[in-house]
């Protein structure tokens, strides 16, 4: 299985291992990852803007750079994923913004978002498959108990990402099963942890990374996994009340593998 790979800036910094693990488990895995040539910064944060185009130029560079190889495109960070496919929603129901866009652009051929976006964990899900990835687990987390945080960007605007039920998600939960550990249910889990205010309102978002990090020790949890980097950086740093480690999910995948 082959897939155009965009990975962002983040991945390529701070977050460098959220990316490293997930290439060397998708290629365990049967799974061919293709970085985008000459991919741009996303945003990082969705334009809500109807005139606002040129902060939506690079996603849709990206989108049609995979369209043309002819593959889906797989996203790992969470505000990646949500710019990338709230763009792409855009360019499959709004005439006004691809006239503008294409006209800027002036491709080959007009993208009206054609390309199907998926979310790492959807690629496990739906291309790989959690069975197929039991069977591949040689080192089973087993007895490990697993807070999944999805925060905000992978589940809203729900009828936008359709990335899960947002109110009521269990994708990260059979990722967690699948490596042979044991999920902890807990009410915070798709709650934000204060990432965009962190740098305005540092007591805010403490005070928010903290009742995730409350509500998921309380509930049993010996670790946290997650797959954005923003929420990472702000769960250990503004949640330092909890002592609870919070991993990338990517890693424990590698871990279960074997390769890590």
């Amino acid at each position: 299985m082959v897939f155009s790979y965009y990975p962002g800036c983040t991945l390529k910094t701070k977050a460098k291992d959220l990316d490293r693990y997930a290439r060397i488990s998708a290629e365990a895995l049967g799974v061919t990852l293709e970085e985008l040539p000459e991919w741009q910064c996303c945003g990082g944060v969705y334009p809500v803007a109807k005139d606002e185009i040129a902060t939506k130029l690079s996603s849709v560079r990206a989108l049609n750079s995979a369209g043309e190889m002819g593959n889906d495109l797989v996203t790992l960070c969470s505000a990646c994923h949500n710019v990338i496919k709230q763009v792409n929603n855009d360019m499959r129901t709004d005439e006004n913004i691809v006239l503008k866009v294409n006209n800027y652009l002036k491709l080959d051929k007009p993208y009206a978002g054609e390309t199907n976006v998926l979310h790492y964990l959807e690629m496990l899900r739906d291309a790989v498959g959690f069975d197929k990835i039991k069977e591949k687990v040689t080192n089973p987390l087993t007895g490990v108990k697993i807070a999944p945080y999805y925060g905000c960007l992978l589940l809203r605007p729900g009828s936008v990402m359709q990335f899960d039920d947002p109110e009521n998600p269990s994708i990260m939960e059979d990722f967690i099963r699948a490596i042979g550990a044991e999920p902890v249910s807990y009410s915070m889990r798709n709650e934000c942890c204060g990432g965009y205010v962190t740098l305005e309102n540092k007591s805010l978002a403490a005070k928010k990374s903290n009742n995730v990090l409350e509500s998921a020790v309380s509930a049993g949890a010996q670790m946290v996994i997650t797959a954005c980097p923003l929420c990472l950086y702000n769960l250990n740093k503004n949640g330092s009340d909890y002592d609870i480690p919070v991993h990338y999910f990517t890693e424990l995948l590698a871990q279960a593998l074997g390769l890590k």
